[in-house]
């Protein structure tokens, strides 16, 4: 017998087989703003891609079915990830999202870049791992002749070839990063993994490494940029890769999987350096800004990821709010959610905004102003998007109620929020690299709030904003214990400017007056005063009805 206890009524699942690209405006503006028209059609048609229900699906198995470490008996350390893994890295190597910011001159490249990365990130994160890490290590590895000579075409390819396969004879490569060691974490002057020359050694010699790293993300990447000391504990970059010269497996023996909270789909590991073969990049005994170089194209990343998650989690709470009804409205109509929801649409677009002019400041880099954006709003930006993204995605998820909470996009958005906040650089790291970032460049900061001036619009309350970060960084030796408040204000103040320059001034003003004129928000999101704002036009311009 087949029972039939109960109608099933007003349950909605997830939004899907919609354009991520065309349901979000303030996206299409900022291509527009920034002459990347050139990019529209291609990245139309991957927001159509990455709408469908079965792009949705390929990020579900690839989160549920985790990577497994097979290790045998000649110690050939293999991890299996999902066919869903791989065909999510496929469709974004397509877009030549990789190398697009280094394989053309052409204007907007880096705003297309960010597009296509903000698209990607709202149906599947753990794909940017790879992905983020291999284009950060373009710029490093195209000053090395020799290894540029043999990576080239393969870092500038459309194509994933999930090959374990030395480097000859494959389509392309993915490069990943080795930084983190148990007794160091952030400290990487603290790292103990020791290089030996193997002959004259010197940029472009060969060594042999002997050490271990915590955190080996994506271990199945063809190669490795990783921090080791020399003899006279001197930190220098190598280049690892998975495969030595003679064709030979490198000797980087993975212990074991991470057990991570999220980013389920992408592996992590520990490894063992046991006499790995590398080769020095970059000048001797600068490795730790090698490295770093290569960070400030990896955080940029986070602060697009993070705002794609809350993009996704707008998106989602708004088509579900629209059509769940509760007590007698839809849930949409009730006014306490809207508050909700003009909070979770406000902190998006802030989101968007500031991701969308940081990636311009790297491809403009030709001015103080410039130089401000880049060094200083851009670890204030990490440390906040990245923040906000974590309490907000968890409101997005309860908008769902305990269905929100179950196995799907916005738990996994949850789960997946807080990496991009301790990756690259936890959120005190941040606050200590904009300060260090204000005494190192006092040309670059004053030009910046000289900018953020102009894009103010003579706006009272940012105005009193701008005023207050210069009285704070006049101030330099009381500056660190506020390191987090004045890395908040900044980027505030940022977001407040840029919305509005470029938003409806409906957005704006919402922004502004929530964010920089009310002594009592920011304790939950939705405690603002959804009675000044103009609810209606703010969730039209994130999810047009």
């Amino acid at each position: 017998m087949i029972w039939q206890t109960h109608e099933v009524s007003n349950q909605y699942e997830e939004l899907a087989d919609y354009s991520l690209y065309d349901s979000d405006p303030a996206l299409r503006e900022v291509l527009l703003r920034a002459d990347a028209d050139w990019a529209e059609a291609g990245l139309r048609a991957y927001g159509e891609r990455l709408g469908k229900a079965d792009s949705f699906e390929l990020a579900e198995q690839a989160n549920r079915h985790a990577p497994e470490l097979r290790a045998f008996d000649r110690r050939v350390d293999q991890v299996d990830s999902h066919p869903a893994w791989h065909q999510l890295l496929a469709l974004y190597r397509e877009q030549g999202l990789v190398s697009m910011p280094f394989d053309n001159e052409r204007t907007g490249r880096w705003s297309a870049t960010m597009a296509g990365i903000y698209l990607h990130g709202q149906v599947e994160a753990g794909s940017l791992c790879p992905a983020t890490m291999t284009q950060a290590g373009i710029p490093l590895l195209r000053r090395e002749p020799a290894l540029w000579a043999l990576l080239g075409d393969k870092l500038f390819s459309r194509v994933h070839d999930s090959r374990d396969l030395p480097l000859e004879r494959k389509a392309s490569a993915w490069i990943g990063m080795g930084m983190t060691e148990k007794q160091g974490g952030s400290d990487v002057r603290a790292n103990t993994t020791q290089a030996t020359p193997l002959g004259a050694g010197g940029r472009g010699g060969e060594y042999r490494l002997r050490g271990h790293k915590w955190f080996w993300s994506a271990p199945m990447c063809d190669a490795h940029l990783v921090v080791a000391k020399t003899a006279d504990g001197a930190p220098c970059c190598f280049y690892v890769p998975r495969w030595r010269p003679d064709g030979e497996r490198n000797a980087v023996r993975i212990q074991r999987l991470k057990d991570k909270v999220g980013n389920r789909s992408n592996a992590g590991c520990e490894v063992e350096f046991q006499d790995a073969w590398g080769v020095m990049i970059g000048e001797e005994g600068r490795g730790i800004p090698t490295i770093i170089e290569m960070a400030g194209y990896t955080r940029l990343n986070c602060v697009i990821g993070s705002a794609a998650l809350l993009r996704q989690g707008v998106v989602q709470s708004l088509a579900y709010a629209r059509r769940r009804m509760a007590f007698g409205k839809r849930l949409a109509e009730q006014p306490l959610m809207r508050a909700v929801l003009a909070d979770l649409a406000l902190e998006s677009e802030a989101a968007l905004q500031v991701a969308a002019r940081l990636s311009e400041a790297f491809e403009r880099d030709d001015a103080p102003a410039q130089r401000g954006w880049k060094r200083i709003v851009m670890p204030a930006a990490k440390f906040w998007v990245c923040k906000r993204a974590v309490e907000f995605s968890g409101e997005a998820m309860e908008v769902f109620g305990g269905n929100g909470y179950v196995d799907g996009p916005m738990a996994r958005a949850y789960r997946e929020a807080p990496l991009n906040s301790i990756w690259e650089g936890s959120g005190n790291v941040m606050c200590l690299d904009v300060i260090r970032a204000l005494q190192r460049e006092p040309q670059a900061w004053q030009a910046l709030l000289e900018d953020l001036a102009v894009l103010s619009g003579g706006d009272p309350a940012l105005a009193a904003a701008l005023a207050q970060l210069r009285e704070l960084a006049a101030r330099p030796a009381e500056l660190e214990p506020l390191g987090r408040r004045f890395a908040q204000l900044l980027a505030l103040t940022a977001q407040g400017c840029l919305l509005t320059r470029h938003a409806p001034a409906a957005l704006a003003q919402g922004f502004v007056a929530s964010r920089l004129s009310d002594g009592q928000w920011g304790r939950v999101a939705g405690a603002l005063d959804a009675n000044r704002l103009q609810v209606n036009a703010i969730l039209q311009r994130a999810l047009p009805a």
